[in-house]
């Protein structure tokens, strides 16, 4: 079956990570995968929630929005209580930074990944993940430089992925056309170490066996270390700077 874009089954979108985006922020990255664009920045504020006061440790959390042009019809901001779909997300991305990062390194300081949608084509959250792990090594390298910190806490790296069945084949990195009719549908989050953080998977169309499953998870895994790859040139490109 041939994919949309011409891709093989195992061969991830086109992506590049460009740090810097946002001049103001500790840290900040615009994450391009295919058509999908999300900025991701990183801000350090000089407290905790209430419940890790006085503890000595730091947190990191994050926030999600897709502007209302990011999709093919207008998607109507969220002026109220934030959707079951963007706080699923959302709680994603801090999960998913914080399994990495010595927490008890950062001391008592919050700093939040805010992830825009500029314009998704599939795999939004994945794509945040992936800029949101650079963005944060940014402000953390950013602090490390005024002598803040003594060295960057950050156990590994993590980048995520989708995967899935789309007409009875396994395929890698969904865009939006493919992620619609998946008969089965992953994300996955790993470290460089290829440890896995989170999978996310859903039969959509019907129940799939543990050797789909394996299947998926083994492609998705070879996915993810080519984004670590990048992920990693990208910041040996600012460590320079």
């Amino acid at each position: 079956m041939a994919r949309i874009d011409g891709r093989a089954n195992d061969e991830l979108r086109p992506t590049t990570i460009t740090p810097g985006f946002q001049e103001f922020a500790e840290g900040s990255v615009l994450v391009e995968v295919g058509k999908t664009r999300v900025v991701c920045s990183a801000s350090v504020e000089e407290r905790v929630p209430p419940f890790l006061r006085g503890q000595g440790k730091g947190w990191i959390t994050a926030e999600y929005g897709m502007l209302p042009r990011s999709t093919l019809s207008r998607t109507a901001r969220e002026r109220s209580a934030t959707g079951g779909r963007t706080m699923e997300i959302q709680r994603l991305i801090g999960r998913s930074l914080r399994a990495v990062t010595d927490l008890g390194k950062v001391g008592e300081r919050t700093i939040t990944l805010d992830c825009d949608v500029l314009q998704a084509d599939g795999g939004t959250r994945t794509a945040a993940i992936t800029g949101a792990y650079v963005a944060l090594y940014q402000a953390l390298l950013d602090m490390v430089r005024k002598g803040v910190l003594h060295h960057v806490p950050l156990n590994n790296a993590v980048a995520a992925t989708s995967v899935g069945v789309v007409g009875g084949e396994v395929m890698l990195d969904l865009c939006y056309e493919e992620d619609y009719r998946a008969e089965v549908d992953f994300n996955v989050v790993m470290t460089d170490a290829g440890e896995y953080v989170e999978v996310q998977g859903t039969g959509e169309d019907k129940p799939f066996s543990k050797a789909a499953m394996e299947q998926m998870l083994a492609v998705a895994e070879s996915g993810i270390g080519r984004l670590a790859e990048v992920q990693k040139a990208v910041i040996a490109e600012f460590q320079r700077a």
